[in-house]
């Protein structure tokens, strides 16, 4: 007989980055920075992350496009490439992700690709810890999800592999 599975998901909205804690509006200002700084001539949509490390150190990433579709990168995935190279098995503790658009005003907040919560999940899963995420767009509303597992609850990890 067929069960049904329900899942849930609870998210917390911030109207402005102002009602975030101070340490998370720099976190997200880094990533704004990161996000000017990115190469996008293609999409004409930037998009900037900045991790905060275990350590206290803080990584950012930016989307890098290529003419040869899909050679490119997201930010996400940049960020946290570089701290697993850079930093191995230091903990993520939080994430802030932003977006916008050269071609119109992104006021609506833009959660990771599929592909980067899947790369993001694997570091989540590796630490045993939670790692928060904060997104948006270029202004309005900040989400916070406490995990990646919020934003992925069916992942693929490595137990699948054994």
């Amino acid at each position: 007989m067929a069960k049904k599975l329900t899942i849930t998901t609870e998210l917390t909205v911030f109207e402005s980055l102002q009602e975030l804690p101070q340490s998370i509006q720099e976190l997200m200002h880094k990533a704004q920075k990161a996000r000017e700084r990115a190469y996008a001539p293609y999409s004409r949509f930037k998009v900037g992350a900045a991790i905060l490390l275990a350590n206290g150190e803080v990584v950012t990433g930016n989307n890098q496009e290529n003419a040869a579709f899909p050679s490119g990168l997201c930010a996400e995935r940049v960020a946290a490439f570089y701290a697993g190279a850079t930093y191995p098995g230091v903990a993520f503790q939080a994430i802030a992700l932003t977006v916008r658009s050269l071609n119109h005003e992104v006021t609506t907040p833009t959660p990771p690709c599929g592909a980067c919560r899947q790369s993001l999940a694997e570091y989540e899963t590796n630490q045993k810890s939670s790692m928060s995420l904060y997104f948006m767009g270029e202004t309005g509303n900040v989400v916070q999800a406490n995990a990646i597992k919020d934003l992925l609850p069916l992942r693929f990890d490595s137990s699948y592999l054994k």
